[in-house]
């Protein structure tokens, strides 16, 4: 049983990783491009269209262009915690969208957001709470910022995200070799200590599937998302110990391929005096697709 403080994030390691990441990260963000499109989806059902919007963790801005689109007369504030993620998310809008002024582009952490008390209408977020040391400083900064009334959408991974790579990497040795991610009724409990009210939760399995290991860490290293807990092992994991990690990964191939699976997680709940009473309800629906070669 691996130590809970291991698997801390190092915030330091987790901002270089980015900034290392901005220029490859979208040719590897496969299942990132996916995610965000599923939650864009999810504001179909939800009325509420916004004067001021925040994006926290755009990175680098994929989704900016379709929030502008589905809010033509919203300002966007675009915000992430890596410099060099929100100098590629200022390439993306178009130039009409930026003479009129619409995007804001902030560098921040989502634990200290840079903005004043009640100050926007919607906190959009895709996969970037899972990258906070503390839940519940997170949630209480986006209460804090949002308006009365204000929406908070947002998506993240669940437990069982990298289950195959973390259980092939327990065969060699003790350290923590991948993030820690939380459960879905503890972010709707999260959610409801820190003044948000009716929170609806549910999850799904996605699974990308690979020719090698290789290629596994291959694109978790161009998206910034290898392991950056505080329990990492320092330097770099011996050929031995890969070619063990790789040999215990093949009890899981597949077709010639092997699969990582990632429970995501999507979350929405409002801004409210008092809290309302949570909804969670846990949805399983796999689906399988090929990352682009």
């Amino acid at each position: 049983m691996q130590d809970n403080d291991a698997q801390i994030i190092d915030k330091r390691q987790s901002r270089t990783a980015f900034d290392r990441a901005a220029k490859s990260y979208d040719q590897a963000a496969v299942l990132q491009r996916e995610v965000a499109d599923r939650i864009l989806e999810r504001l179909d059902y939800i009325k509420h269209v916004p004067q001021r919007l925040l994006d926290v963790g755009c990175g680098t801005g994929y989704t900016l262009p379709a929030l502008a689109r589905r809010y033509p007369g919203s300002e966007i504030w675009a915000l992430d915690v890596s410099v060099n993620m929100l100098d590629q998310a200022r390439a993306k809008p178009g130039l009409w969208q930026k003479l009129r002024g619409r995007f804001r582009y902030v560098a921040g952490d989502a634990e200290q957001l840079p903005l004043a008390d009640a100050s926007v209408d919607m906190i959009f977020s895709s996969l970037a709470i899972q990258w906070c040391v503390d839940l519940d400083q997170t949630f209480a900064e986006m209460r804090r910022v949002l308006k009365p009334d204000g929406l908070l959408m947002f998506s993240t991974f669940g437990p069982d995200t990298l289950q195959e790579l973390r259980q092939c990497f327990e065969v060699v040795d003790a350290y923590s070799h991948t993030n820690r991610f939380i459960d879905m009724h503890d972010i709707g409990d999260a959610l409801l200590r820190h003044g948000f009210g009716d929170p609806v939760m549910d999850m799904e399995m996605l699974t990308l599937t690979y020719p090698d290991l290789f290629s596994i860490m291959r694109d978790l290293k161009q998206i910034g998302a290898h392991n950056v807990t505080r329990g990492r092992a320092r330097g770099l994991t011996g050929k031995r110990r890969m070619q063990a990690v790789s040999e215990a990964y093949e009890q899981f191939r597949q077709e010639q391929r092997l699969p990582v699976s990632y429970e995501v997680l999507y979350g929405h709940a409002w801004a409210m005096e008092t809290s309302g009473a949570g909804c969670a309800v846990p949805q399983e629906v796999p689906v399988n697709f090929v990352p682009r070669r």
